[in-house]
């Protein structure tokens, strides 16, 4: 929940507006904090009691924030969230609401279905399949509390695919805030596992941040250190029938995969540093610097089964492949910023130093450096009328200019884009493929309004976004680079709603029709219909001590020829050879709160076996989900 107030028991300066731009969204207005000054110490935090023995600490006393609204002078504070809206969607996937294409597991590769705006414009690695397990620092959470606070969490998968989350943070004095992040994935490999600990992914991550301002508020530092090691244990889909007729679809544990030794691994570290000071209201210096490292490798030995994936021409050795990659920047921005009346305005420069090296090329070391300006006006006229431009120039010629417009009726977002190939898709040497390119600059221009249809119990809120891109840059069915050579045109029309059914039932509910057109229609494999439902039970139980949600999620999307994965490429291609059929797919949930502990229990595909087809297929010849049971449970603690 919002808290429309200043820090905890923290003097702040200056008192926190209800609303201002940039503000995160997820908001839950509506509900007062406790009195900041409630509670406070006298023997100590393990025995802070009132008088009728209830706790004070809990989700009203610990706090938190985002980087993005100190910057835009937006300050806004949130409860720790309680809800259980879509608890049951626990991995990335899910949180996704099924718009990313994996391997059908946890933290198997995964990409967007729908084509995605570039957040850099300038030169990247353009490695990118596990970037949905890589938690971001610029989102990151920064926390203010009256008490040691720890978050756990939980998640038991059916078949062995379990997961850990815990979160800590405290503050140091009242201005001080420090804590860490520590997450884990075991993921067992659904198709063709040798034994119980047989796992497809394993993955350590862990974060620490901090957070501090001075005495009369005018200094801000937000600092972060994240680091993910990310083990996939690959194995190259299922050995269609027509290559081995004894290998069946379908069949899960005892299916023919074409990979037995094989692995991935990606190793990213990121050092985030945010720091402002205030001159006044209207002028503000800050500085951000980023360090960034992403360290990949893939490895397979040839000489046995898995030397039967790969083509038989060997460009590098003939018994093994060994691809080693390895992308590390430097990023420093400096600008003013500051709000006059209801206007904010930021304008900056920014530097970044980077290189990329791979042993398997000739040259195996490029560097680069990159200069860019920019800046970004946000006018809020009222709490329901806002203007926002910005934009930024990377010398000498490419950039992304972004311009929304939101109101109480209809919301209009604008970007137009030139942005440069990945260094991937320039230049690549491996033992089966090898390419180097001097690709054009890829533009994208993109428009999506969204009307805000006004009725008092019934959210609809239908939309259309139209896409243009020119010069898109792909994998093609030869798993080699290429940039096609005309336009390719989007027209997605979409309906969001949520409608109440009496007073405890609520069906939400986003459909999406997408059209692709254009010259270069063919580069970008999209599926023409997706929907995703919820249908579901939303309220109190026994004597209102137990919050309940449950019901069930449907999810569909049309038959499309999807991009099939090249494990030593890691990277997803062009096919046209396995179309993967529409199927709808039926999940039953329940999802419970007792005081601050949610529970899940959630039953996985549950119409198996009722249906045309024996299962489904998120990628060629990778099956999704089997039927069965997971677990999960959160809980916060205050002490």
């Amino acid at each position: 929940m919002v808290a429309q107030a200043a820090f905890g028991q923290r003097p702040v300066p200056r008192p926190i507006p209800q609303g201002g731009t940039g503000n995160p969204t997820g908001a839950r207005p509506g509900k007062q904090l406790a009195d900041p000054k409630e509670g406070e110490e006298q023997e100590g935090p393990r025995t802070l009691l009132d008088d009728s023995t209830k706790q004070v600490y809990g989700p009203k006393t610990t706090l938190y924030f985002y980087e993005q609204a100190i910057k835009r002078n937006s300050l806004v504070l949130y409860e720790l969230d309680t809800l259980l809206n879509n608890f049951h969607s626990y991995d990335p996937v899910a949180k996704s609401g099924w718009k990313y294409q994996d391997l059908g597991n946890i933290g198997s590769a995964a990409k967007p279905v729908y084509f995605g705006l570039p957040e850099q414009i300038g030169l990247s690695s353009g490695f990118d399949a596990y970037d949905l397990y890589f938690k971001d620092p610029s989102t990151r959470k920064f926390y203010d509390s009256k008490s040691p606070f720890t978050e756990m969490a939980a998640f038991f998968g059916g078949g062995h695919r379990n997961l850990l989350d815990l979160s800590f943070a405290r503050n140091v004095n009242p201005r001080w805030n420090i804590g860490f992040d520590f997450s884990t994935q075991r993921v067992r490999k659904t198709l063709n596992p040798s034994k119980r600990e047989d796992n497809m992914v394993v993955q350590n991550a862990y974060a620490l941040h901090t957070n501090y301002r001075s005495e009369n508020g005018r200094y801000w530092l937000l600092g972060s250190f994240s680091r993910m090691k990310h083990v996939v244990n690959e194995i190259g889909g299922i050995v269609p029938p027509a290559v081995d007729p004894t290998s069946l679809y379908f069949t899960y544990e005892d299916a023919k995969v074409w990979l037995q030794q094989s692995r991935a691994r990606e190793l990213r570290q990121e050092y985030h540093l945010y720091q402002e000071f205030k001159l006044g209201n209207g002028l503000q210096f800050y500085h951000v610097l980023d360090r960034k490292i992403q360290a990949l490798v893939f490895e397979s030995l040839l000489s046995g089964s898995d030397g039967l994936f790969f083509p038989k021409e060997r460009l590098i050795d003939p018994d093994s492949t060994q691809h080693r990659n390895d992308f590390a920047e430097w990023r420093n921005e400096l600008g003013i910023k500051g709000t006059v009346k209801q206007f904010y305005y930021n304008s900056f420069v920014k530097l970044r130093n980077g290189n990329r090296w791979s042993p398997q090329l000739a040259d195996p070391t490029r560097n680069f450096t990159e200069v860019y300006l920019g800046g970004e006006l946000i006018g809020k006229l009222s709490d329901k009328w806002q203007l926002q431009a910005d934009g930024e120039y990377l010398l000498p010629g490419n950039f992304r200019l972004h311009g929304l417009f939101i109101s109480p009726w209809l919301d209009v977002d604008y970007t137009k884009a030139l942005y440069k190939p990945s260094l991937f898709f320039q230049q690549y040497r491996g033992n089966h493929r090898e390419w180097s390119n001097d690709f054009s600059d890829i533009g994208v221009d993109q428009i999506k309004g969204t009307v805000k249809v006004p009725l008092k119990k019934i959210q609809l809120r239908p939309s259309l976004t139209l896409t243009r891109i020119n010069n898109y840059v792909f994998l093609g069915t030869a798993m080699k680079a290429q940039q096609a050579a005309g336009q390719a045109f989007l027209l997605m029309p979409a309906l969001k709603a949520s409608i109440p059914v009496g007073k405890k039932f609520r069906i939400d509910s986003e459909l999406i029709y997408t059209k692709v057109s254009g010259e270069s229609a063919d580069a970008l494999r999209i599926p023409a219909w997706y929907n995703n439902t919820k249908v579901y039970f939303d309220g109190p139980l026994f004597d209102d001590n137990v919050y309940v949600q449950m019901g069930v999620d449907l999810r569909f999307r049309s038959s499309f020829f999807a991009d099939a994965y090249q494990p030593s490429l890691q990277q997803f291609h062009l096919q046209n050879s396995f179309e993967v059929q529409g199927y709808p797919v039926l999940d039953l949930f329940l999802d419970f709160r007792i005081n601050r502990t949610r529970v899940l229990f959630k039953y996985n595909h549950l119409n198996a076996g009722l249906m045309a087809q024996e299962g489904y297929f998120v990628t060629p010849d990778y099956t999704g989900y089997r039927s069965f049971l997971d677990l999960g449970i959160s809980w916060y603690l205050f002490d």
